[in-house]
Parts: structure tokens; C-alpha cells; sequence
């Protein structure tokens, strides 16, 4: 079996890369899903305000999914449902297996990984106490509600203010469910700021700042938590603790780019993203394999995730062609104050033809009236992007002018200024 590109992943990230990968000429692609269907989690994200961005207009997940699958079916790019690639060799061999066609090896020119990311489950926590049922992640929940059918529970405690969280939080309230508050250890919320007004304030449920879960109550059933303020080590605050009843406590409290098959081909990882190290073209440190999406790094909204997996797409299809030119130049991207990390980290300067760089980007904590500065290797101030406010929860994408990207440049830092 062979083919010119194999993406692994059909989510969002996936279908954008095969698509715009066919776009530019590649004639044998396939797409490798581990799921019943294309769409990846989208297919569960039944609210609204997807493709604000990339197509000017307000959808549901499962509408802007659709849109993309629709475009893979009216090509000859082939897919297999079902189908969990196990492996990733050096020779350029794909390993997978279903149902179907048992085990088989899948023979590649090149390889884009769209594996998306996970949850962070109470075991990542090490939250103590009992192992009742009841206790689950935001995620798994949604897919209850949203997709099996099921109301998880009628009295709800929420742990993490991500976004799947207070989208939940909303959710189950509709249901009919009594959300008794949302708890976050951080002094701020760390989903998109319109995530907590539409979801919690519209909605008058609370949200506990520098709370967390200490304890978990129950046998069979979850009958309770114990909650505590805490520190600013995180640490919780002794005399602080209050039980609270519910049958039901969902886990918001962060996700994890899927990069197992990463790690076995021996791409570089950078270890604040969790997700591969990549040059502006998307190329990871394994020159034939591309990454896009959440399994590069964690993005709040899908419009992102489309308009970088594109990226990839191209990149992997000028691979393909041979229009890819091997590295001669780079210019490595660090980060300064307030500034978590940077994707791209890298950017080859022969291979910059366009108009800009797009340099995606959280921060470490909130900040109002700030100047965002991209300084050169010797410190002088090459750009600079002004912001009314920055939350770690809204990742910034900025266009950085390719002219201003010289030839002797060796790295350019990116920083937080008042």
C-alpha cells in the first residue's frame, strides 16, 4: 500500500492539511482516522461560534466539520474510519491496523500528524480520596449529553475553567442540572474571556477563584467534595475548607497534545506545548513529517487550527514536489517576559517568500494596555503589535513582516512590554 502524503488524524487539523495537500498537486492521499467518522471532536461541539474567523459566519461544530468533510468526499482522497496507526518507522512505513485489513503497513512520502490532544484525567491530578463513579472529564460528559444522550448528573461541581468546562457548566444547566459552581486554582479564569460571560455570568453560576478540589467523598456514587482556598504556591490554605454535596464532578483542568507517535519516530519535542518542535512551514525536526492543530499546540478556537493545518498541508505537498528547499538558514524564535511560548520556533529564512510570518503565542498570566515587541539577536526592536489585554486563555497570532526577517538574523525574541 502506498500513498504520497498519509495524514493521521480526521479532525479539523486533518481534513484542512489533506485538503490544501491536494490543492497543490498531491495526487495519493490518505486520511487514517481511529474514530467511527470524520470530524474528531468537533462532531460532540453541538454550540455555536465556530468559523467566526475563516468563514465570516456563526456554525456549530458539527456545521463546520461538515463543510470540510463534504470537500474530502468530492475528492479521491481516501480514508480509513476505524483505523489506528500503531507506528511510525524511519524507513518511512506507517503502521496501522482495523477491522478490515487486520495489520498492514502503508509505504509514505511524507506524513502530517493531526492526532489532536487529550484530557487531563483526576489520575494527572493526583486529587486524593475515594474512586466513586461521578467523577469524569468535561469532555467525556459532553460527549454523554451531547452525543449518547445521557445527563451525567444533576448536582454538578466543576474543577478548571477551561473552555469545555464552562461550556459545560451552561450545558448541563439547560439540561436541567444544578451547576453549583465552577473552581479555578489560578487567581484568573483560563478559558476565552466570552466562554465565561456567556456561560457562567449569563447564567449566574459562580466561579471560585484560587479554589480547588482536596478531597473526594463516596463509595459507589460521588456524594460530595471538599474544597479549599490556596496560595500562591497553589497550596491549600489551611481552615479554608468547605464540603460541598454533588453527585457529579467534572474536570476541566487542561489538555494534552496526543504525541506518542512523536515520541517513537524521535521528533523533537518543546516541553511547554508538549507538542513537536516546527519550523514556519510546519516541518518538524523529521524533515518528511509536518504537524498541525492540537497536537502542535493546544489552540481555543478551530478557525486557528484550519489556517495553520493549511499551512501544513502546502508545506508537505512542496515537500512531495520537491519544491521544499532543505535548511540552510534559521532563525530560532524565543520568548521573554509574560510570553509562555511561541509556535513556530523556528523560521528558515530561505524559505520565507511570504508577505509575513504568523507567530501564534500565549501568555503566562493577564495584563492590560501592553505592547507586544519582537526584538532582533542584538536587542533592537524590529516590530511591535499593541494589546487593550492579554489572558492566557486567548492565544495571539501575530503577523510578523517577512522583510523584516534579514539574512543575518540568528533569532528574534518575542516579549511582553507595559
Amino acid at each position: 500500500m502506498y500513498y504520497d502524503i498519509v495524514v493521521i488524524g480526521g479532525g479539523p487539523a486533518g481534513l484542512s492539511a489533506a485538503l490544501e495537500a491536494k490543492k497543490n498537486g498531491v495526487e495519493k492521499i490518505l486520511i487514517c482516522e481511529r474514530g467511527s467518522s470524520l470530524g474528531g471532536i468537533l462532531e460532540q461541539c453541538i454550540h455555536n461560534g465556530f468559523g467566526l474567523q475563516y468563514f465570516k459566519e456563526e456554525l456549530t461544530g458539527p456545521e463546520y466539520a461538515d463543510r470540510f468533510i463534504k470537500k474530502v468526499k468530492e475528492t479521491d482522497i481516501d480514508v480509513k474510519l476505524n483505523t489506528m496507526v500503531i507506528d511510525v518507522l524511519d524507513n518511512r512505513k506507517i503502521i496501522a491496523v482495523n477491522h478490515i485489513d487486520g495489520l498492514f503497513e502503508i509505504d509514505t512520502k511524507a506524513v502530517i500528524l493531526a492526532m489532536g490532544c487529550r484530557e487531563r484525567t483526576r489520575e494527572a491530578l493526583t486529587i486524593p480520596g475515594e474512586r466513586p463513579s461521578g467523577v469524569m472529564t468535561a469532555g467525556t460528559a459532553q460527549r454523554y449529553v451531547n452525543v449518547e444522550g445521557y445527563l451525567p448528573g444533576k448536582e454538578i461541581v466543576i474543577l478548571g475553567s477551561g473552555d469545555i468546562g464552562l461550556i459545560m457548566a451552561r450545558r448541563l444547566t439547560l439540561e436541567g442540572a444544578n451547576v453549583k459552581g465552577v473552581l479555578e486554582v489560578m487567581p484568573y479564569s483560563t478559558g476565552l474571556v466570552r466562554n465565561k460571560v456567556q456561560c457562567l455570568d449569563d447564567y449566574n453560576i459562580p466561579l471560585y477563584l484560587n479554589h480547588t478540589v482536596i478531597d473526594i467523598h463516596g463509595r459507589e456514587r460521588l456524594e460530595g467534595v471538599t474544597i479549599a482556598e490556596v496560595d500562591k504556591q497553589l497550596k491549600a490554605i489551611p481552615g479554608s475548607e468547605k464540603r460541598i454535596k454533588c453527585d457529579t464532578l467534572l474536570l476541566s483542568v487542561g489538555l494534552i497534545p496526543e504525541n506518542e507517535l512523536s515520541k517513537k519516530i524521535n521528533v523533537q519535542l518543546d516541553p511547554v506545548t508538549k507538542g513537536p518542535i516546527v519550523d514556519e512551514k510546519r516541518r518538524t525536526s523529521v524533515p518528511w513529517i509536518f504537524a498541525s492543530g492540537n497536537v502542535l499546540h493546544v489552540h481555543d478556537i478551530v478557525d486557528n487550527v484550519t489556517v495553520e493545518s493549511e499551512i501544513a498541508g502546502k508545506a508537505a505537498a512542496e515537500y512531495i514536489n520537491s519544491q521544499l528547499n532543505a535548511r540552510k538558514k534559521r532563525i530560532s524564535v524565543t520568548h521573554g517576559d509574560n510570553i509562555g511560548y511561541v509556535v513556530p520556533q523556528f523560521i528558515d529564512f530561505d524559505d520565507a517568500a511570504e508577505k509575513s510570518v504568523r507567530l501564534y503565542m500565549r501568555v503566562k498570566h493577564p495584563d492590560r494596555d501592553v505592547s507586544i515587541v519582537v526584538k532582533d539577536n542584538g536587542g533592537k526592536v524590529i516590530a511591535n503589535f499593541s494589546k487593550e489585554a492579554v489572558t492566557p486563555g486567548s492565544m495571539l497570532a501575530l503577523p510578523v513582516p517577512a522583510n523584516l526577517l534579514r539574512s543575518d538574523l540568528d533569532n528574534i525574541d518575542i516579549s511582553i512590554m507595559k
